[in-house]
């Protein structure tokens, strides 16, 4: 097995750190005493707060995932203080279960770039260092999209995928040399990003939970729990899985 260290000596790169499962995986490695460089688009208050109650441990970088130069100069600052043992590759957007014929080639590009490209830049940029210390752990956001078809567009579903692959052998290059990574493939997550399900009477969300086995949505802060487990050192022996949180949809 692998020496992990301390939760208070660890140092973590979440992307899509101000909302949603990032959010919630930040908050919850905060209270672990994890250094959390977190990377977003956007800020908020719920975010602000974080930062003012963990000034030493949170530190925020405002980055836009699709344009490599500024991503790979965000990461850059990020490894000159530290040595980043683990990246929670968290940021995602979806394509409103667009079909191929209603996805323009611009649509196509923009989710590839946010939910594909960028964990590949990311993960290359983190991975020497990494391997000068043989350890790193990847965690993946990849979707129950990435299993089956239905859980979005042609984009979506595309990207999602693709992830799940991109994860699987990165994990079979590098895991004899100390690196470790695995997929998340959530279904219904109650979080901004699906709050369109939840408007007016909620219908699309009472439908939603109606065909979940389990009859709800998930929290985001129970995907972060998944992560943090995945992060741990009782997961050291788990290489290379897709591990679904989606309340028994796949069973289906």
């Amino acid at each position: 097995m692998r020496s992990y260290l301390d939760w208070p000596q660890r140092h973590i790169i979440v992307t899509g750190a101000a909302s949603g499962i990032g959010l919630a995986q930040v908050k919850l490695l905060l209270t672990l005493g994890v250094h959390v460089y977190a990377i977003d688009q956007q800020d908020n208050a719920s975010f602000q707060s974080l930062q003012h109650k963990y000034p030493q441990q949170l530190t925020y970088y405002p980055c836009d995932l699709r344009l490599e130069s500024e991503l790979q100069l965000t990461v850059q600052q990020i490894l000159q203080t530290c040595y980043i043992d683990s990246l929670f590759n968290t940021a995602g957007i979806l394509d409103h279960y667009a079909p191929t014929l209603a996805t323009t080639s611009q649509d196509w590009d923009n989710v590839m770039l946010t939910n594909l490209k960028s964990q590949f830049l990311l993960t290359n940029q983190v991975l020497p260092q990494m391997l000068e210390h043989q350890f790193g752990v990847f965690v993946n956001m990849a979707s129950i999209a990435g299993l089956v078809a239905g859980g979005g567009g042609a984009a979506y579903t595309a990207a999602k995928h693709a992830i799940i692959g991109y994860t699987k052998q990165l994990d079979y290059d590098y895991a004899a040399v100390g690196i470790q990574a695995n997929c998340i493939a959530p279904g219904a997550i109650d979080t901004p990003m699906n709050q369109a399900d939840f408007t007016g009477a909620g219908t699309m969300a009472k439908s939603v939970a109606e065909q979940t086995p389990a009859k709800r949505w998930a929290k985001p802060e129970e995907v972060a729990n998944l992560s943090r487990f995945l992060a741990s050192s009782e997961a050291d022996y788990i290489h290379g899985a897709v591990i679904p949180i989606d309340g028994g949809w796949l069973e289906k």
